[in-house]
């Protein structure tokens, strides 16, 4: 796989927007994780509310359950605290449904910050980029030979514009058809630079 151009220019730029991009996503994951640390924070009362209600609801039942076993008046004597232990257990499932929305808001916050800014670089910067390395993959097995190159030269009197091939030549296909080497070797250049390969010196020999 071509990850890069062969030239340096255009390698050097691909290879700064690949590290920009790396550091755009790194930073909005870093962001993305301060907002769902800051949300998540919001869920301490709900869960101080379930822990406290909770453990008075566990202590109102006990005291029910000891009431209770009072000879003749037990059962009058429990039913306050029992009611008052169902009460406790409603307050302590109201703190964990608080906690259960603040987690439901602190995941869709972070996807959200994070994943809205990274998805639109991926969408602007990314298919330029494969079809870079597709082209030039594709591209990359030709150049075995020099034969090849008249590969290349034909492609580029087919894509490049017509003030571009004549300045190689005033008659490019005449060129290519009887060999004449320079002008192949000039218009193969001109395709190979739009794919970002630069054929090797033994092809061009």
């Amino acid at each position: 796989m071509k990850l890069y151009a062969d030239r340096p220019a255009r390698r050097t730029r691909q290879i700064l927007g690949d590290l920009v991009l790396l550091a755009w996503i790194w930073c909005w994951v870093r962001v993305a994780l301060g907002v769902r640390a800051a949300t998540l924070d919001l869920a301490e009362p709900g869960r101080q509310v379930d822990d406290s209600a909770s453990g008075l609801a566990g202590w109102l039942r006990s005291a029910a359950d000891k009431l209770g076993e009072i000879p003749l008046v037990g059962d009058g004597a429990a039913a306050p605290f029992t009611g008052a232990g169902s009460a406790a257990d409603q307050l302590a499932a109201a703190g964990r449904a608080q906690v259960a929305a603040v987690e439901s808001l602190a995941f869709w916050l972070t996807l959200a910050v994070a994943g809205i800014p990274i998805a639109m670089a991926l969408l602007a910067y990314l298919p330029a980029r494969v079809r870079f390395i597709r082209r030039a993959t594709a591209g990359q097995r030709y150049l075995d030979d020099a034969a090849d190159l008249e590969l290349f030269a034909l492609r580029a009197m087919a894509h490049q514009p017509l003030h571009v091939l004549a300045r190689v030549s005033p008659d490019p296909v005449a060129a290519w058809r009887t060999g004449d080497r320079k002008v192949i070797g000039a218009l193969a250049a001109l395709e190979l630079s739009d794919v970002g390969l630069r054929a090797p010196a033994s092809v061009l020999e």
